[in-house]
């Protein structure tokens, strides 16, 4: 037996498969799909009536249930099998987003003999960890399909093809003082070197001729729009057409995102550590939820058991797909217009409901212990942190701990507390943007280092992401009894 497998939890190891899986939303999504369909869970069509679908047999309670937002956000449930006015909605949101570099729209480059990519940055990234990387290419590509018809397939090419080289230290002695860099004109990926030869155009030579005229001439003012093939340099487009096993010409458009190629791992002496691109608790979320299925003797039958993964947290949340928009509350709204399964209204059901905000946390790190409030240090290995901000950037407040706490004693798991110090920013969750909603929020996540580096760490060997998991499986069943302890009102 090798040293990983003996010292890796058996959810430590799942939680690494994965990540490696799920370089962009897209994957994250596509692979969590994957897992509900082997857990029993169903497709329900975002634009379906729900309100149709439940006279039609199509949603009965004890059913298990998904829909997608944008193929990048995505929302499961479980109906429970009877409902009161007591009903409401057990909640874990999280995002499947991260920090990363983006394909601009139109990103052709050459630039002293090299290919270059034109990128965007996307989210607040340690940036400096991007650079000598091995990165590779992943997202969502529109071809063609027939005629006037389009499909949508995702793409990871894993292969390093790109790279964003540092200046050599003999060219620049200040660069070990401090390592500062333009974003636009020093922090562009190399895709190859220029070699006519090699380089096939993507289109032909006369057709790119006609699509990219000289400035100042006639043809400028009247010539239609370029092809979506000469925005891009012909080698990225081949090596897109490739991996999907297309024509250049069948590619329509694409969202595609840079990420590093290197395998999440388990490390540390002891094996106590997880290093990964990214993480993200949709793993644990989906297994919470349960694969058994629900019977009468269930613990909470009230409460629909419900996880949401929204896109774009990293950037604000305000998107179709994102915390700000109406994915929640219209699928919330929709079930509780059916007068004749809940008996109760939208206001009630919300009052009822309470929502766990579930992200990374800060864990401290030995090299800047300065850098954290003296009795908010959280550790690796040890147990959920609950993360807290008097000025709301995050949501737990005493009311909402209370649960959290009571159902981490139920289950056994170790708490922890993070809060920021007094001179210190602080980062937010879209545990904000829910709670406005009407929700009862708190939030909370596993302990990391290096949080939105390209390589980040987190712990294992009293397994973290099995304490999560723990943690929402008790949530959903026991939420109704724990919340019945505290009387606000």
């Amino acid at each position: 037996m090798s040293v990983q497998t003996a010292l890796s939890p058996a959810k430590a190891l799942a939680f690494l498969k994965f990540v490696d899986a799920s370089p962009t939303p897209f994957h994250a999504v596509h692979t969590a799909i994957s897992q509900l369909n082997q857990a029993g869970f169903k497709p329900i069509s975002a634009r379906a009536d729900l309100h149709s679908a439940f006279k039609s047999g199509a949603i009965v309670p004890g059913g298990k249930y998904y829909q997608t937002r944008n193929q990048s956000s995505l929302l499961a449930f479980v109906v429970p099998r009877k409902l009161t006015e007591r009903t409401g909605f057990s909640v874990v949101a999280g995002h499947t987003d991260s920090p990363c570099l983006k394909i601009r729209p139109v990103s052709k480059k050459e630039k002293a003999g090299y290919v270059m990519v034109n990128t965007e940055t996307y989210g607040g990234g340690a940036w400096p960890s991007w650079f000598d990387r091995d990165l590779g290419l992943a997202g969502r590509v529109i071809l063609k399909g027939g005629a006037d018809q389009y499909v949508t397939k995702l793409i990871h090419i894993e292969r390093p093809i790109l790279r964003i080289p540092t200046l050599a230290i003999h060219l620049d002695r200040s660069i070990n003082d401090a390592f500062k860099f333009n974003k636009e004109t020093e922090f562009q990926p190399v895709l190859g070197l220029v070699n006519k030869q090699l380089n096939s155009p993507a289109t032909a030579p006369e057709a790119e001729a006609k699509e990219t005229p000289t400035e100042g001439s006639a043809a400028t003012e009247t010539s239609a729009s370029p092809t979506f093939a000469s925005k891009h340099h012909s080698l990225l487009m081949q090596a897109v057409a490739q991996e999907l096993d297309v024509k250049v010409d069948d590619i329509f458009d694409f969202e595609l995102s840079l990420f590093d190629t290197q395998k999440a791992t388990i490390g540390g002496i002891n094996g106590e550590f997880i290093h990964a691109a990214r993480f993200c608790a949709v793993d644990g979320l989906i297994e919470s939820v349960g694969k058994e299925e629900l019977t009468a003797s269930s613990d909470d039958q009230e409460h629909f058991r419900t996880i949401v993964l929204f896109d774009n947290e990293e950037v604000g949340s305000v998107s179709y797909q994102g915390a700000e928009s109406d994915l929640l509350p219209s699928f919330m709204k929709q079930m509780t217009s059916i007068k004749d399964f809940i008996p109760a209204n939208y206001g009630q059901v919300l009052r009822n409901s309470f929502l766990i905000s579930c992200d990374m946390a800060h864990a401290v790190n030995p090299l800047y212990e300065g850098k954290y409030q003296d009795q908010h240090k959280p550790q690796l290995n040890g147990g959920v942190v609950i993360k807290m901000n008097a000025n709301q950037r995050y949501t737990s407040n005493p009311a909402t701990t209370f649960a959290l706490r009571r159902l981490a004693e139920m289950s056994s798991i170790p708490i922890q507390e993070f809060e920021v110090r007094n001179d210190s920013s602080c980062g937010s969750t879209i545990g904000p943007a829910l709670s406005v909603k009407g929700f009862r929020t708190v939030d909370i996540g596993i302990p990391q280092l290096s949080m939105h580096s390209i390589r980040e760490t987190c712990g294992t060997k009293a397994s973290d992401p099995e304490y999560l998991i723990e943690l929402f499986k008790t949530f959903f069943k026991h939420f109704s009894q724990v919340d019945a302890q505290l009387q606000l009102d």
